[in-house]
């Protein structure tokens, strides 16, 4: 029989943070799942640590790929889940009850479960909360304010889910997430408190221009032009308002 879920976390040399994760999905109280290692060669211990967890439900694959989306598509393309989790390596379950809530807000076959997440540190501490609140009612106009759902905190029902589009570096899954909302007639909310805890550590400014760049092109193209020009337009006293809070936290 088929699980409820498929855990998918795509690694590549990610011994310092693997465990956390893995250690995550162990304690959880519910069983109705199967977790994917979707590995890209890696050349560190990553592999070692994956095979010494004790998930009876674990399926690991290794291979050369083509990046972070590719290795989803992948992951994608194996799983035997109702319902799609990609659990980055480094994040984790906010709780031990986690699936098992999620597990009964899907007695109704909505296209999507979603939640909020919380950011953890190295040392797995609370840091606060992800600077973009997920919403009680979730649509797909919601993400013209951003990714709004934190992929991870974002549940879907596998027979609803397109490949990621690989022409898309840094943003292919809020395209993803947008092409599932405009496909899934029911959205469900699993309420205030996180189901996701994301690594601080894992956040990149690197790519932040051409990850902007992205994000804008996806959204002309699902929204149009000039509803994208205006989203873009009124994050900047959002932007400029984390970039002071980030200032005032290093003096």
């Amino acid at each position: 029989m088929d699980p409820l879920f498929s855990i998918i976390t795509v690694t590549w040399n990610a011994a310092d943070v693997i465990a956390p994760t893995l250690e995550s999905v162990r304690r959880q109280t519910s069983s109705d799942y199967e977790m994917l290692i979707i590995d890209g060669a890696s050349t560190d211990d990553t592999l070692k640590i994956v095979r010494e967890t004790s998930i009876a439900s674990l399926r690991v694959f290794s291979e050369p790929d083509n990046g972070l989306y590719d290795a989803m598509n992948k992951g994608m393309a194996r799983a035997r889940g109702r319902y799609l989790i990609f659990l980055n390596a480094g994040d984790a379950f906010a709780s031990d009850t986690v699936l098992a809530r999620l597990a009964m807000l899907t007695e109704g076959n909505p296209g999507i479960v979603y939640g909020q997440t919380q950011l953890v540190d190295a040392s797995r501490e609370v840091v606060g909360k992800r600077h973009l609140t997920a919403p009680k009612r979730l649509t797909a106009s919601s993400f013209l304010n951003g990714m709004v759902v934190c992929h991870q905190a974002f549940v879907a029902r596998r027979d609803l889910v397109p490949q990621y589009d690989l022409q898309y570096r840094f943003s292919a899954d809020y395209d993803w997430c947008i092409k599932v909302l405009k496909k899934s007639r029911t959205n469900v909310y699993a309420g205030r408190d996180p189901i996701i805890s994301y690594l601080a550590d894992g956040m990149t400014t690197r790519h932040h221009r051409s990850s902007l760049w992205e994000r804008y092109r996806i959204m002309c193209r699902h929204y149009g032009t000039q509803r994208a020009t205006l989203a873009h337009l009124s994050f900047i006293p959002r932007y400029l308002k984390r970039r002071l809070r980030g200032s005032a936290n290093k003096q």
